[in-house]
């Protein structure tokens, strides 16, 4: 090995340790790491900045907005109360009417606002039906995830490794490339899940609060809400004592629950993190002023979470316009309509961004607030995944690990090859961030496919599902870190069933991603 190979080695490998200990965002902690690799000539300032201009990054952006404009619709809200039934039902007649639904939305929207609407929604129905809501929030976050490896948009793990095509000239993905895939192991996931998750997750844990105390809240006109906290939250990574919340929210906090503990005490000591559910002591004028704010993912305190009325054609708008671009993009690609318009690439890119404007002219969003509704983070990290893609490739490593891989998978061939990189993209995402995963797969994918002779896009496909298919872990998706506090689940409860169906949707992957795309001559 080379100094180059040893340097961009050494600097992944602290970027790991960085994002595992999870001292800073994920974006900062990318971003250090493409600087560095700049400064030591690994790479020149244009391969690190390309990823800033790349239409793959671009697309989540708008995307972000289009999730927002549909979310602030009501559309979804409105759906998913009609789905849940209102008489006395069980665990898996309801998960039946729900789940499907669930990953057929989040297939063509951000995957987190899905999951931020329907969970304080079906958190509130089942505690007033009469049932769990820990069957429930774990299975809401699973069918997000599942219905997100169903198409190009379904997660910006996808559009990353459709950017990273695109800039290899190898034309990226169609809408429905990953369909072929996605679907099968959604159908399956979602039957294991149905099946199984009534057994392996637990009965509802009962809240720490005294009854007494609760009570005494009603009387002085509070009640008992819980938060998420986002990344936009001011008080990330500083001690609670630290961080006058009530002066600033005007809320007591009672408890918190990080990573699968419960907190009740010497809560000052503790360093508050993204993804932490506070249980507050609040009034009503805490849900008015702060239900919609982007510091708090998510909002629930029993009862509906005042909003502004909102348009009936608004919600009919959002589906159409969402519709319309899932249609145009899909039309788009084809041959016969890009002869007829040959100046302009009608694909996804083209009809995210026209969504979007029309959404900001309609003010399905508020126009003047837009940046708000954008996860920086996420598009930082995306940007420098791609430097870190060419640095990887640069100074030879991917060369080097792609050999590896190839001498590993021994007389399996390319097939063992693809199920090694499948399994080691799934161990990073289920340690770090799904876009960094797809990042530093990428290069590998592509090298691999390249020792052995043969078209890359099983390896591409591979890492797409398995950088987005992080079920053992809360920290492996956010929807999973949202849902581990609301629903006050400890970490080993996502193991229970994350683990089973890591491995289904491994087997599924490994099996079939080689029958539909087969290892040809590249």
């Amino acid at each position: 090995m080379n100094f180059e190979i040893i340097f961009v080695l050494l600097g992944l490998i602290g970027m790991l340790t960085a994002l595992i200990l999870d001292k800073m965002r994920p974006g900062i902690v990318l971003l250090s790491l493409v600087v560095v690799f700049m400064a030591a000539g690994i790479i020149t300032p244009k391969q690190m900045v390309a990823g800033f201009s790349n239409r793959g990054m671009i697309t989540v952006a708008l995307l972000f907005l289009v999730s927002e404009g549909v979310r602030q619709s009501g559309a979804l809200s409105t759906i998913v109360k009609k789905l849940l039934p209102e008489k006395k039902t069980t665990v898996t007649k309801a998960q039946l009417r729900l789940l499907p639904i669930v990953s057929a939305f989040s297939a063509f929207l951000n995957n987190t606002p899905v999951v931020v609407i329907f969970a304080p929604i079906v958190k509130n129905w089942a505690k007033k039906i009469g049932l769990s809501c820990t069957k429930f929030l774990i299975p809401l976050s699973y069918a997000t995830i599942l219905g997100g490896l169903c198409t190009l948009i379904g997660t910006s793990t996808n559009l990353v490794v459709h950017g990273m095509m695109i800039d290899k000239g190898l034309g990226g993905l169609k809408m429905f490339d990953l369909a072929f895939i996605g679907i099968p192991i959604t159908v399956v996931g979602l039957l294991f899940i149905i099946l199984t998750s009534k057994k392996l997750l637990p009965a509802e844990r009962p809240d720490n609060f005294e009854e007494e105390e609760a009570d005494a809240a009603v009387e002085k006109g509070q009640h008992i809400v819980e938060v998420v906290l986002a990344s936009r939250f001011p008080g990330l990574k500083r001690k609670l004592k630290n961080f006058d919340f009530k002066r600033k929210y005007g809320a007591e906090i009672k408890e918190i629950r990080q990573g699968g503990q419960i907190i009740t005490e010497n809560l000052g000591e503790v360093r508050l993190q993204q993804g932490d559910t506070l249980v507050l002591l609040a009034d009503d004028d805490f849900t008015k002023t702060w239900g919609d704010s982007s510091v708090f993912l998510m909002m629930t305190n029993g009862k509906e979470i005042p909003t502004r009325p909102v348009p009936s054609w608004k919600k009919w708008t959002a589906l159409v316009l969402l519709l319309i671009m899932i249609i145009g993009a899909t039309i788009g690609e084809l041959p016969a309509i890009q002869e007829r318009f040959p100046n302009v690439k009608m694909d996804m890119f083209f009809f995210a961004a026209v969504t979007a404007v029309v959404m900001a002219w309609l003010k399905m969003f508020p126009p003047k607030k837009y940046t708000k509704y954008i996860s920086w983070d996420i598009l930082i990290t995306i940007a420098c995944a791609f430097a870190i893609s060419a640095a990887m490739e640069e100074s030879g490593l991917a060369a080097l690990i792609a050999n590896f891989i190839k001498n590993v998978a021994g007389s399996l061939g390319a097939w063992g090859a693809l199920a090694l990189l499948y399994f080691v993209t799934l161990v990073i995402t289920e340690l770090i961030t799904n876009n960094a995963a797809a990042a530093l797969a990428f290069p590998l994918a592509l090298e691999t496919a390249q020792k052995f002779g043969v078209d890359p896009m099983p390896f591409f496909i591979a890492i797409c599902i398995a950088a987005s298919a992080g079920f053992a872990t809360p920290i492996g998706y956010q929807t999973n870190l949202i849902v581990q506090g609301a629903g006050n689940y400890k970490f080993t409860d996502f193991m229970r069933i994350g683990i089973p169906m890591d491995l289904i949707v491994m087997i599924i992957s490994v099996s079939l991603i080689p029958l539909i795309w087969p290892f040809v001559p590249a």
